[in-house]
């Protein structure tokens, strides 16, 4: 793995011994050895999640977010002409953008500056669509190393920037995890809730939102029966934003996400805890991640996924 994976493989090679049986004396003893099949498939993910994180356009590329409280905003880099936005990258003047009665924005650019929308060459005033539309708007600038996208969270709209270069990304201190451990690859039952239930979702930023919550996954650990909240349209992946005992104390404090496959037709459903991971938040402050409901706090000491980051950026 690249230099940014530190200590991945090390977590991983420590859970390759998870104990020992001892004969009398203790000479006779045998390893019990983790299935690597299993290894493999955790180490892939590990991959994969490190490679997500770290794209041009990936969550450690985040370098502002401007909530818009204006009708009209310049946004540019320049720190003395004027500009309502002021970014950490682009051109000193990008352009102007302005909200009609309806609440549309729309963006027109500064004559001589380079730009594209959605991959073309940008020439005029456009109308821009919010991350909440089907196929969002994106500003590029810098040869396409730097995106600017438009964000609505509740009532509040807000710019958000993203460079190839920020510092979060180029000095990315890499993962670590708990041990990848087979035992915490438990095995739940879907219960699912009426067609149309919601669930109130809080984020940092204070908004409230509700999102789908098809029904709830049930599992066991160490003898103990747990309960957590799924989101996501019915058929699609479930989503679960869930905090536990190690959150502030070895996870990162605002909780952590997990996916699953949708239950297939005898309701079970896998929770692969080693595969919890960190909200774009634990990596950058430009980021709205959602906050675990309270039905989504465990009274469980969930020690295995990925821990918290700590960043060498401040």
């Amino acid at each position: 793995m690249r230099r940014f994976g530190r200590a991945v493989g090390t977590a991983l090679l420590a859970g390759v011994l998870l104990g020992a049986c001892s004969g009398s004396g203790g000479d006779d003893r045998t390893k019990t050895i983790v299935d690597p099949a299993f290894l493999a498939e955790e180490q892939a993910w590990r991959n994969q999640r490190l490679d997500d994180l770290l794209r041009p356009d990936g969550w450690t590329s985040l370098v502002g977010l401007h909530w818009l409280e204006l009708k009209a905003h310049y946004i540019g880099s320049g720190e003395r002409i004027g500009n309502g936005v002021r970014m950490a990258f682009g051109p000193e003047k990008m352009g102007l953008l302005q909200r009609d009665r309806s609440g549309t924005w729309t963006f027109t650019p500064e004559k001589g500056v380079e730009l594209t929308l959605d991959g073309e060459p940008l020439k005029g005033k456009v109308v821009l669509r919010n991350d909440q539309d089907p196929q969002p708007s994106v500003i590029g600038f810098d040869e396409g190393r730097g995106l600017v996208t438009l964000l609505r969270r509740g009532d509040r709209d807000a710019l958000r920037v993203r460079h190839a270069d920020a510092p979060t990304r180029l000095q990315f201190a890499g993962l670590e995890y708990w041990p990848a451990d087979p035992s915490w690859r438990i095995e739940g039952r879907f219960i699912p809730h009426p067609p149309g239930k919601t669930l109130p979702i809080g984020d940092i930023v204070g908004t409230l939102s509700d999102s789908p919550n098809p029904g709830v996954v049930e599992f066991e650990r160490d003898g103990r029966s747990f309960r957590l909240e799924a989101l996501g349209e019915p058929g699609s992946e479930l989503f679960f934003v869930l905090a536990d005992r190690t959150s502030g104390h070895g996870s990162y404090p605002a909780g952590r996400f997990l996916e699953a496959a949708w239950p297939g037709p005898d309701g079970k459903v896998v929770l692969d805890f080693n595969r919890a991971y960190n909200p774009p938040c634990a990596f950058t402050l430009f980021a709205t991640c959602p906050l675990p409901p309270p039905e989504n706090r465990l009274d469980l000491l969930v020690t295995a996924g990925e821990k918290n980051y700590v960043s060498p950026v401040h």
